[in-house]
C-alpha cells in the first residue's frame, strides 16, 4: 500500500474518533460478551496492556473482578480517554491494582515510549487491528507488541466480522464517498457508515475504515510475530458472530 493511501485511511478513523468520540463512548459503556469471556477465562493477576482501551469500560470490569497487578490502557482518542479518567475517579481505590492511562497513536513511531520490552503478562486489542491499514504495517505493529510481552505472554484480540450482520453490511459505502481510489487499497478494506442519535437529535453520519480479516491472514500475522494461536471463538452482536476473538501466545 502506498504511503498516501495509508495516511488517508488513518485520517478517516482519526477524524471519526476525535469528532464522534463522546457519542461513540455512549454506545460502549458495557463490555461485549466476548470480552467478558476473555476476562473470565484468560485474564489472570499480573501486568496487562489494553491497546485501544476506549472509554474505560474494561478497566471498570477489571477492578470489579478483583484482579491484582497493573492495567495500562492506551488510546489515541482524547475524548475517550477523558471519559476513562472520569470513570476511574468514580471507582473506589483497588488496593492491589494500579490503573493508568496514556495517549498513544499506534501509527506513530514513539507509541511504545515508556512501555518496557518484556514488561507485560498480556496485551489486549479489542476491535483495534481492523482499523490499522496495510498488511506490512500490521506485521510490524504486531512484532512490536510481541516485544512488550514476557516469555509466554498472551496477546488477545478481536476483529469485526461484519459480513455476518445484514445490518452492518448495509452500511458499507463505495470508496469514492471518501475520495479514495479503490485500486490503491488492499483486499478486505472497507468503508462503513456510522450514525448516532441521542435525545431526539438529528442523526450525525460518520465514516470508518475497517479491514475485514480472514483466518488465513490472522494465522500469517501470528506466525510473523512469533506467536501461536491457542483459541478462537465468535461472539457479540445480535447474531452472536459479529467479532472473531483469538488468543495468541508468544513462543518461548
Amino acid at each position: 500500500m502506498r504511503d498516501q493511501a495509508f495516511q488517508k485511511l488513518l485520517d478517516i478513523n482519526k477524524e471519526f474518533y476525535q469528532s464522534f468520540g463522546q457519542a461513540f463512548a455512549q454506545t460502549r459503556r458495557r463490555i461485549q460478551p466476548g470480552v467478558r469471556r476473555v476476562l473470565d477465562e484468560w485474564v489472570r493477576d499480573g501486568d496487562w496492556l489494553d491497546i485501544g482501551c476506549g472509554s474505560g469500560a474494561l478497566a471498570q470490569a477489571w477492578r470489579r473482578a478483583g484482579l491484582s497487578g497493573t492495567y495500562t490502557g492506551v488510546d489515541f482518542s482524547t475524548p475517550l480517554l477523558a471519559e476513562a479518567e472520569t470513570l476511574a475517579q468514580k471507582e473506589p481505590p483497588a488496593p492491589n491494582l494500579r490503573v493508568s492511562y496514556r495517549q498513544a497513536d499506534l501509527a506513530a513511531e514513539d507509541w511504545t515510549d515508556g512501555l518496557e520490552n518484556g514488561a507485560f503478562d498480556g496485551a489486549l486489542a479489542f476491535a483495534v487491528l481492523h482499523h490499522i491499514p496495510s498488511m506490512s504495517f500490521r506485521q510490524a505493529l504486531l512484532r512490536r507488541i510481541a516485544r512488550l510481552l514476557k516469555h509466554g505472554g498472551l496477546f488477545i484480540h478481536s476483529e469485526w466480522q461484519f459480513q455476518n450482520s445484514p445490518r452492518l453490511l448495509a452500511r458499507v459505502l463505495p470508496w469514492q464517498t471518501a475520495g479514495i481510489d479503490e485500486r490503491e487499497l488492499e483486499e478486505g478494506d472497507r468503508l462503513l457508515d456510522w450514525r448516532y442519535q441521542a435525545g431526539g437529535a438529528q442523526e450525525k453520519p460518520g465514516l470508518r475504515y475497517v479491514h475485514l480479516f480472514n483466518r488465513e491472514e490472522l494465522q500469517g500475522l501470528a506466525d510473523s510475530s512469533g506467536c501461536e494461536i491457542l483459541e478462537e471463538f465468535e461472539s457479540d452482536g445480535r447474531e452472536g458472530r459479529l467479532a472473531l476473538y483469538q488468543v495468541w501466545r508468544l513462543k518461548s
